[in-house]
């Protein structure tokens, strides 16, 4: 039997995916203690073998146990080793192991339902502690309530909170009236204009909004806007703000057009020198990946700003595998990346409607600077002069998304897509998923911008999908 300190009043029981999930869960608790059954040490051991990313998360909380365990004596450890935090408070970790247990009654023997059983004596044996069970098992959490064990989803891993929602990267004053005026009036602030280096700058003083944030867009109306600009700075009582570049007319980018305000955002975003990390979120059909690709030939083929485009995407079927894929990684990742030919076709129409993307000579022209890349090769790499695209960004975990993003070298600029209301990996969720993280964490960082696009561009079929189905 474990001997619990008396003067603990929480005893948090960590299901093994949490840990899982999270391997540093164990420093997430405040002062509160953490409790670790047997089951969940012996399901830990069952998963650290081989290279998929669940055994080396497995192994890395081997590791931080072992850290944990092997600077105490015996007695230490049946009293409680103390876990060092960042808030200054310094809970207990022990450990669950009954001799004797015995299973719950007409529950069948499985790691969950041991798991279940070692909590619930615990709550026996600790009248005067709330013991709580944190799992992340949908399944186990509704065994625990109807056996009235208290029970938490584990929350640290998400991004915002479910009354929240991804940020859309814009603010549009849709009332403002035709000449803008109404906008510099309904945010009540000073306006000084000055143009450095052909570029036009507003300088705000009083009281800015604060659902402002660096990066954003600012802009009068959604169609037809008469004032478009990004936040470059900003402070409670300031900010300053640049006009953007107007792609509605003229060549566009690779000659493709805005058509509102938020489409002409992300082309200045992607064509940004001073923007290193842009992230597209929207629905199907919003032209993420066309606009996308446009403005990488554009600075890749045209301006000559990087050398190569590389395109990868998490190969998660949206339905059953289909198997193992013969030949090389190209060949393999190449049932991934329909969204890709079929905007390369587009991109490559001229005004009859005939396309070369067809033709073997153009296709070994972009095969010297396009790059299709499974991401699970991208570890270890340094990535220079590199315009990188990361499609279906929302099925990647967090981790998964930082070994990608954090492959930058020298002039590379990188570009998630994707769509948190499509997620196709087990366990993530809008707002754990790895491009919540990504949005949420540099959403002040001035090299980083975040848009979310509404106009599906597709057909009347496709609108009436994403609204009716």
């Amino acid at each position: 039997m474990v001997r619990l300190d008396k003067k603990a009043t929480r005893l948090y029981v960590l299901d093994t995916n949490v840990l899982i999930h999270d391997p540093a869960a164990l420093y997430q608790f405040e002062e509160h203690d953490v409790v670790i059954p047997m089951t969940v040490l012996e399901e830990l051991d069952k998963h650290k073998n081989g290279i998929r990313e669940i055994a080396r998360t497995a192994r890395q909380v081997s590791r931080t146990l072992s850290d944990l365990t092997s600077q105490v004596s015996f007695d230490e450890i049946q009293e409680g080793i103390p876990i060092p935090r960042i808030s200054g408070e310094s809970g207990r970790l022990r450990f669950l192991c009954y001799q004797d247990l015995k299973p719950l009654d007409n529950l069948e023997d499985s790691p969950d339902n041991r798991i279940l059983a070692e909590t619930c004596r615990l709550r026996d044996e600790r009248p005067d502690a709330s013991v709580i069970l944190v799992t992340k098992d949908i399944n186990l959490r509704v065994k625990a309530s109807a056996l009235k064990v208290p029970v938490e989803d584990y929350l640290n891993d998400r991004a915002f909170s479910d009354s929240d929602a991804m940020i859309e990267g814009a603010k549009v004053y849709a009332d403002a009236g035709q000449d803008g005026n109404g906008l510099w009036e309904s945010l009540n602030v000073e306006v000084k204009v000055e143009r450095i280096d052909h570029h036009t700058f507003y300088q705000l003083s009083g009281e800015v909004p604060s659902d402002w944030h660096v990066g954003m867009l600012v802009s009068d109306s959604d169609n037809g806007a008469d004032f478009e600009a990004i936040v470059r700075e900003l402070s409670p009582n300031a900010a300053r703000l640049q006009l953007l570049t107007n792609y509605r007319h003229h060549a566009g980018v690779w000659g493709v057009h805005a058509h509102d305000s938020r489409q002409n955002f992300t082309l200045n975003l992607l064509m940004d020198p001073e923007i290193d990390l842009v992230t597209i979120a929207g629905n199907a059909g919003t032209g993420k990946t066309f606009m996308t690709l446009a403005a990488a030939f554009q600075q890749t083929l045209d301006a000559k700003q990087f050398e190569r485009i590389v395109f990868t995407r998490a190969p998660i079927p949206m339905g059953e595998d289909i198997g193992f894929l013969p030949g090389t990684e190209e060949e393999k990742m190449s049932p991934w990346m329909g969204a890709f030919h079929d905007n390369m076709d587009n991109l490559l129409r001229n005004e009859d409607g005939d396309t070369s993307w067809d033709n073997g000579a153009t296709r070994q022209l972009l095969g010297s600077r396009v790059q299709i890349r499974s991401p699970g090769f991208m570890r270890g790499r340094t990535l220079n002069d590199t315009f990188l695209i990361i499609d279906e960004a929302q099925n990647f975990t967090p981790k998964q998304l930082k070994a990608l993003v954090s492959r930058a070298g020298r002039n590379t600029k990188i570009v998630c897509l994707g769509n948190v209301g499509q997620i196709d990996t087990p366990y993530l969720t809008a707002n754990t998923c790895g491009m919540a993280a990504v949005v949420e964490r540099f959403r002040d960082w001035p090299h980083a911008g975040h848009i979310t696009l509404r106009s599906v561009e597709r057909s009347r079929l496709a609108l009436a999908a994403e609204e009716l189905l």
